[in-house]
């Protein structure tokens, strides 16, 4: 077979066109490129990373590498007309941010005053007795005692526990001196063979202790039971020093943090760096704060506040128990707004867990606020956070032109309370 006469069958093979010779040929001037796009002008090449015009693969993918998101500034939009307008001094009447103002001296000066310290030996349990502000002193030294060999427990009624006995210190306090739960377990305590001392301003307890031969220290309450927190606090501090395993450095370092902390919140620096300020806010509604294990002192404190001097619902949440419950209730559309309370040192499970919240909340387009403690010991950050979110309550408070200071629910439940007993 001769290879030279091998030819394509018919069909296979078409004549080439010669194009660009002029209009007769019908691909005259365009030669079939069309009038314009990729390939109309001669130098046009195929590259294999075309994709026809539209976003490339290289800008459609996400960026790996250097980002200055985490060193970004962040600014928090507060109405300076509204700074302007926030008139303390005129809605909050009795003067409560007053108080606020000077909590690190108030502190100081309760924790170096001259009190007889008392001493009492073979102490491995302790029962604090206390309501509202005044329960806030026992949730707090709770907190500081929750790692050590005495056995902590905070009584919100009015009944004892079962294991009460003669090395049971019972610390009753009421800044009032008449709350009806606290006298009550004062009572029952004479009853026992635990020791007991009690904390108040006067009234009842007073006349109580002297007569039944309880020991009884008396301390100033400064403007009202809440905003007495740190003088009844740190007073405590003072006289159960020896008998508490608490460092006297732990204590001081406190005080110095509450210092720092009422440089950026106090009344003389209505400026957008004040943080209760912001915080204040940002509380709209109702609010979930939520709180990891060792700070639930300062959260419970702020969701009293929220309630006695905003007069606003609030609720608290344990941030690893919600997540087995409380998560849920976020499925539905809601008012409420989430407040985190962080430490800086908390457990490393809980860090996760705060990460998968924040996560949770960004993916279902919920506004919410972390406030994180200072750095030191857990008293610190105690007294600290609750410094910061107390003056937001005030704040907020102000903001609605609420009087932080009225009580007229509390003082309703109490009249009705004495009204039985008669």
């Amino acid at each position: 077979m001769d290879l030279s006469s091998l030819k394509p069958t018919k069909g296979a093979t078409f004549n080439r066109k010669r194009v660009g010779r002029g209009h007769g040929s019908g691909l005259g001037r365009t030669a079939g490129r069309g009038e314009k796009g990729y390939h109309s002008r001669s130098g046009s090449k195929n590259r294999s990373w075309f994709e026809g015009g539209q976003m490339p693969l290289h800008r459609r993918l996400p960026k790996r590498g250097f980002s200055n998101y985490q060193f970004r500034k962040q600014y928090q939009i507060v109405n300076l007309r509204d700074i302007d307008a926030l008139n303390l001094e005129e809605i909050d009447s009795k003067k409560m941010y007053e108080i606020y103002d000077i909590w690190p001296d108030i502190a100081k000066d309760a924790f170096e005053t001259n009190y007889e310290k008392l001493d009492i030996k073979d102490i491995d349990h302790i029962v604090f007795a206390g309501m509202g502000g005044s329960g806030s002193v026992g949730d707090t030294i709770g907190a500081i005692l929750s790692k050590e060999d005495i056995h902590v427990t905070n009584i919100k009624g009015y009944v004892l526990p079962k294991t009460v006995d003669s090395n049971t210190l019972i610390i009753a306090t009421s800044v009032s001196g008449s709350t009806s739960e606290t006298m009550e377990i004062i009572k029952l305590a004479t009853k026992t063979s635990a020791k007991t001392i009690g904390f108040s301003s006067g009234g009842k307890m007073s006349d109580f202790c002297r007569n039944n031969n309880v020991v009884y220290q008396n301390i100033p309450m400064v403007h009202s039971p809440r905003a007495s927190f740190t003088s009844f606090l740190f007073s405590i501090l003072n006289i159960l020093e020896p008998i508490l395993p608490i460092r006297e450095s732990d204590i001081y370092e406190s005080i110095e943090a509450l210092k720092k902390t009422k440089q950026n919140i106090f009344s003389g620096n209505l400026s957008q760096e004040n943080q209760s300020l912001k915080l204040s806010e940002f509380i709209k509604n109702l609010i979930c704060v939520y709180y990891p294990a060792g700070l639930s002192a300062a959260a419970i404190r702020f969701k009293n506040s929220l309630q006695e001097n905003a007069k606003n619902h609030a609720i608290v949440e344990n941030v690893i128990e919600s997540g087995h419950n409380g998560i849920v209730s976020w499925e539905r559309s809601s008012e409420m707004s989430p407040i985190m309370i962080k430490g800086t040192d908390d457990h490393i499970k809980t860090k996760e867990r705060w990460k998968i919240l924040r996560q949770y909340f960004d993916e279902n387009q919920i506004k919410y606020k972390e406030i994180v403690s200072v750095d030191g010991g857990i008293l610190s950050k105690i007294v600290c956070l609750i410094y910061l979110l107390d003056y937001a309550t005030i704040y907020y408070a102000v903001r609605l032109g609420i009087n932080p200071s009225q009580m007229r629910s509390i003082n309703y439940i109490k009249e009705k309370i004495d009204s039985l007993r008669l």
